[in-house]
């Protein structure tokens, strides 16, 4: 038997293997009476002795390319094909959505409702095993009717079994649909690794099992209680990563010291917020916004790196209060839509602080609030190597260099020696901006890069889903501003930029050349 007939004999039968058909050597051979024939010629080929090991390793290679392909097109190809679907029940990345299926929103029509969608989903996912799932990612539109809620649920029974490592379940807050938390008992959470639920209601007791592998959880919108957090907390020891947002529920949020792995703590939006009090002793990345009434208690912060502040008031209170709490920082983001109080001069230090992001751009700030004092930020952070500032404001109250350029303030003791880059978005022609701008520029050593950005347009000509191809509006008077800002740049502060400085001044874009 030549070598090239071998070969075709080999691939003959492992494509009939992968059709879903019996090998030759398994099949019943009725066109000889049941007769078996000997064969007793030359010794079969090795690779042909290891043909079933040869198989089990396509079989593997096979079903890993099927897993890579879309759960749509998968779910498809699946109603044609034994061997798909044999492939489908075991596919291990299941994404339902209302895009998943209505890719064409024109084609299907507007009368296609929820309902329609639930059944479609609940035919497909039927024909799976629910065997070897991985990922479940549920985001669709389940409405107030119970039996679209039961779909759900049965989706749920299905596909959470030991074994799935990432749910995610998104569902509008209406339906006031209730996650079971007995799912995840029973040995069924123990290989899950990331658990997002967005919408839902969510009350575990007691009763809840062990997740012993998760390393991240999301809540958004979700109806849970600080008690049942709490008992989802004390079940999560592996925990790495808390993301809590918009949960309306929650009043007091507890981390218990026995979460040593959590180094991510995110709390957004939560409306009732009044206390977070944490215990993890290796958190080094804390994200807050909200009322700034909230009481913050972090507990051990010598590993604190990354800082978020979402705000009112929170650039003073940062700088009065952040330094002595949190002195290994290394990089803070501030954001601030109003400030009563400026930035007052401290002693305390932001000693490794390497990257400093503060946002002014409420609609308009007090005229009072004097742009200048955030010196007391220089001041503090002798290993500062980047500033960013936000300045973007509609209306501008505060004194224009050009109403007042006399007495500019200076600060000639301070030396600046690691600041590398400042950049400022949304420069005005307000004194006390541009008399920080020229007290960086004469007292930095070290400024390689500095970078104006003039008032721009939140939606741009550049940005490539603008099918316009031009900037949004702005009105007359941020326009005027935009321009005098641009001016005070070229008088005040150009002139002092040294030769060693990239100095890049962005004015504003040709677009909105015909509105001024």
């Amino acid at each position: 038997m030549s070598l090239q007939r071998q070969a075709q004999d080999r691939d003959g039968m492992i494509a009939s293997w992968l059709k879903g058909e019996d090998p030759p050597c398994q099949r019943d051979d009725d066109s000889q009476g049941g007769e078996i024939e000997i064969y007793s010629g030359p010794s079969l080929p090795e690779e042909f002795l290891n043909l079933p090991s040869m198989m089990s390793t396509c079989q593997d290679i096979w079903h890993h390319i099927y897993s890579l392909v879309p759960m749509r097109d998968a779910a498809r190809v699946a109603c044609v094909s034994r061997a798909f679907l044999r492939s489908w029940r075991c596919h291990p990345n299941l994404t339902f959505t209302e895009e998943t299926f209505r890719s064409n929103k024109d084609a299907c029509g507007e009368d296609e409702t929820a309902r329609d969608l639930c059944s479609k989903f609940d035919h497909i996912l039927k024909r799976h095993s629910g065997i070897g799932v991985k990922t479940l990612n549920i985001n669709m539109f389940i409405g107030r009717n119970a039996k679209q809620s039961c779909y759900l649920n049965r989706w749920l029974e299905i596909a959470v079994i030991p074994g799935i490592e990432e749910l995610c379940i998104s569902v509008p807050m209406m339906t006031k649909h209730e996650f079971p938390y007995s799912l995840l008992s029973n040995g069924s959470g123990d290989s899950i690794r990331s658990l997002v639920l967005n919408g839902c209601s969510f009350h575990p007791t007691s009763e809840l099992g062990l997740l012993r592998r998760l390393t991240r959880l999301h809540l958004r919108s979700v109806r849970i209680t600080g008690d049942e957090l709490g008992i989802l907390l004390s079940n999560s020891l592996a925990l790495e990563r808390l993301e809590v947002i918009a949960c309306d529920k929650l009043v007091c949020l507890k981390v218990p010291p026995r979460l040593h792995r959590l180094s991510y703590l995110n709390v957004d939006g939560c409306g009732m917020l009044k206390l977070i009090d944490s215990e993890a002793s290796n958190l080094s990345c804390f994200v807050f916004a909200g009322d700034r009434r909230v009481k913050l208690s972090l507990g051990e912060t010598l590993r604190m790196k990354n800082l978020d502040l979402f705000s009112r008031n929170m650039v003073c209170y940062a700088r009065v209060h952040i330094p002595l709490s949190m002195p290994n920082l290394e990089t803070l983001t501030i954001y601030s839509r109003m400030e009563v109080a400026n930035t007052p001069m401290l002693p305390s230090k932001f000693l490794r602080l390497k990257y400093l992001f503060i946002a002014l751009n409420g609609r308009s700030f007090s005229p009072n609030y004097d742009y200048f004092s955030l010196v007391s930020f220089l001041d503090a952070c002798p290993s500062l190597e980047v500033l960013v500032l936000d300045v973007k404001q509609r209306g501008i109250e505060h004194v224009s260099i050009f109403e007042d350029p006399s007495d500019m303030r200076q600060m000639r003791e301070q030396r600046h020696h690691n600041l590398k880059s400042m950049r400022i978005v949304g420069f005005s022609s307000t004194k006390s901006l541009v008399e920080l701008t020229c007290h960086v520029v004469e007292s930095t050593t070290s400024l390689e890069c500095l970078v104006l950005q003039a008032y721009h347009s939140p939606f741009m000509c550049s940005e490539p889903h603008n099918k316009s191809g031009k900037c949004s509006s702005l009105p007359m008077e941020v326009l005027a501003e935009a321009r005098r800002g641009i001016l005070a740049i070229k008088t005040y502060i150009e002139p002092k930029v040294p030769p060693t400085v990239k100095l890049h001044v962005v004015e504003l874009c040709s677009c909105h050349a015909i509105e001024l």
